[in-house]
């Protein structure tokens, strides 16, 4: 079964994250509101099970519940995952949002390493703080185990960008984590 549970508790956040890579309910409360709007997006357009408790220090702002969310859900991919073995590996998606294209390439490598080119123009969407975008998915990939490269070559609305770019993410995993043909791990090493 390719589930996990990951429980998080900090002076600053409290997170369960419960993931089955293979579908399932999609549940998010946060407590940010746009937040709420991308994760569900990315448990949705990912097809997984995915459901997502946190209650973080907003009276402070959306810097520890977004990124501390980011550790949690990458440390579930990885318990899911497990040796890395028996998937396809790579995956990549482009995604169109009216004037907007966010693309995603990923490597479930266990090797974390994030490349992020995206600028936001407004601050704000709702509470959320655009600028926090890049500490989810660095938290992620790091957490996670994984090489992801996400680019917004043009784009206008910092909703449209965001929006774009965790369906684009969430696409590249549904590829990445699906079954290979024979159980293997793809590495000439043999081993991730």
């Amino acid at each position: 079964m390719r589930t996990a549970k990951i429980e998080r508790n900090t002076k600053e956040t409290q997170i369960i994250v419960e993931l089955n890579l293979d579908g399932g309910e999609v549940e998010i409360s946060t407590g940010i509101g746009f937040f709420d709007h991308m994760l569900t997006a990315f448990g949705v357009h990912g097809g997984f099970g995915l459901k997502v408790n946190v209650k973080g220090d907003l009276e402070v702002d959306t810097h520890h519940t977004v990124e501390d969310t980011g550790i949690a859900l990458g440390m579930a991919f990885k318990e899911a995952l497990g040796n890395m073995g028996g998937i396809v590996r790579y995956g990549s998606f482009s995604i169109p949002m009216d004037e907007v294209l966010a693309e995603c390439i990923v490597d479930i490598s266990n090797r974390p390493f994030l490349v992020f080119k995206a600028s936001f123009e407004q601050e704000l969407c709702g509470d959320y703080e655009t600028c926090v975008t890049e500490e989810f998915f660095r938290a992620f990939a790091m957490n996670a185990c994984v090489t992801l490269h996400i680019r917004v070559p043009y784009g206008a609305n910092a909703h449209h960008e965001i929006e774009a770019i965790f369906k684009a993410v969430a696409h590249s995993m549904k590829i990445a984590v699906a079954k290979n043909d024979d159980g293997s791990v793809l590495s000439t090493k043999g081993v991730l």
